[in-house]
Order: structure tokens, then C-alpha cells, then sequence
């Protein structure tokens, strides 16, 4: 990992942020606030973040994700059916955020902005892959592309629960979650089964093409 003064300047913003972020939005006052109190220059900020605010999206999301993938290391993941490793691991992405809960949801709103659309799914995309492979996915063809795109739904819409959750223990977003994987689940056993129809029709239309177009 590297350690360049850049990398310590930004940790260091990123220290502090949460809480200004948490009060003005993900905002460059609340960026500005934060560079002060950690006793910063102007030119020392500029170095970690070129781009005010914006460069800490990055910055928040991966800490978030190291937090993941440390407690994921502590589970015993082996002993666990598939949508229980899921599970598990949208859960503990979101406790690690618990202490931060308001300046994720300052930065979700700022990256609900149209013009930062590929920013947030690299984001959510990048979890969704950090979160297979710790799942032990080996997928290399299609399955590797829809599962990651079926994931980062999956915390797209917890989080979206999560942020309006007031149960006690969030229990309200674990259920929700627990629909959300089943759901999917369904979906897939549907998919599995229909796959060999599919395979039949696209057999038959390709007979039937030799037949009208010719070939052999």
C-alpha cells in the first residue's frame, strides 16, 4: 500500500471529514472544514485531493471496503451456504459505515448527481468485485459480470433501506436484505431452469435458418 505524503495528507482529511460532511453535505465548505482542523495548507490539500470533495468518494469507499474485507477474514466463511456469505458480507459493509452513517448519506446524495453516475457504479462495482472474490468467486466468463452487477443492486437498495432504517439494530435492513438475496435467488433458479428452453429455441431457430438461408 502506498504511503506517499499525498496518501497520508488525504487519510488525514478523511479523519476529520465524516463529521463536517455529516452537517454540510459532501460539499467543499465541509472539505475546506475538514482541511482546517487538521491543520492543513492550501497546498497540502491540494496535494492529497486535487479535486476538493470529489476525490474523497474514493477515499471513503475504500476505507469502508478494507473494514469489509478485515472482518470478513474473521468469519468462517466455509462453513456457509452462498447467499449466507452474501449476506454477511453487505452487513458487515454497512456496520463499518455505522459510525459514519450521516456522511454516507451526505455522499450517496452528492453521487446521485447525474454527472457523477460512472462514479458511483465504479464505486459500487468495486465493492460488489472486493466482495466476491473474498467470497472465493473464480468466475471468468459471463457469470463474473452478472454477478457483480447483481451485487452492487443488492447494496444499492440495502443502502437506500439502511438510510431510512430507526429499528433497534437496524433489523428492519437485515430483513430487507435477507428479501432482497432471496429474491435473487429465485431469480436464478428460474434462469437455471429455463436456460435448457432457451438452449432448445435457439437450437430450433438455428435449424430452421439453415433450412431457409442454407448452409450446412
Amino acid at each position: 500500500m502506498s504511503n506517499s505524503p499525498s496518501d497520508r495528507f488525504r487519510t488525514r482529511i478523511l479523519e476529520v471529514f465524516p463529521a463536517h460532511a455529516a452537517r454540510e453535505g459532501w460539499t467543499e465548505a465541509a472539505f475546506k472544514a475538514a482541511v482546517t482542523e487538521a491543520g492543513m495548507t492550501e497546498g497540502e490539500a491540494t496535494l492529497a485531493c486535487p479535486k476538493g470533495a470529489f476525490d474523497l468518494f474514493d477515499a471513503f469507499a475504500a476505507r469502508a471496503d478494507a473494514a469489509m474485507l478485515a472482518r470478513l477474514e474473521d468469519l468462517d466463511l466455509g462453513a456457509m451456504k452462498v447467499r449466507q456469505r452474501v449476506r454477511a458480507a453487505v452487513q458487515v459493509r454497512l456496520e463499518a459505515q455505522q459510525p459514519y452513517k450521516e456522511a454516507a448519506r451526505a455522499m450517496t446524495r452528492a453521487l446521485a448527481h447525474p454527472l457523477r453516475a460512472p462514479e458511483a457504479a465504479r464505486l459500487l462495482w468495486r465493492t460488489a468485485d472486493h466482495i466476491w472474490r473474498a467470497l472465493g468467486d473464480t468466475s471468468t466468463d459471463g457469470n463474473f459480470y452478472s454477478k457483480r452487477a447483481i451485487l452492487s443492486g443488492v447494496l444499492a437498495s440495502t443502502y437506500a433501506r439502511w438510510f431510512s432504517d430507526d429499528s433497534e439494530d437496524n433489523e428492519a435492513t437485515w430483513a430487507f436484505l435477507d428479501a432482497r438475496i432471496e429474491n435473487v435467488m429465485q431469480f436464478e433458479k428460474l434462469k437455471a431452469r429455463l436456460k435448457p428452453i432457451a438452449d432448445g429455441v435457439e437450437g430450433a431457430v438455428g435449424v430452421a435458418a439453415r433450412f431457409r438461408y442454407g448452409g450446412n
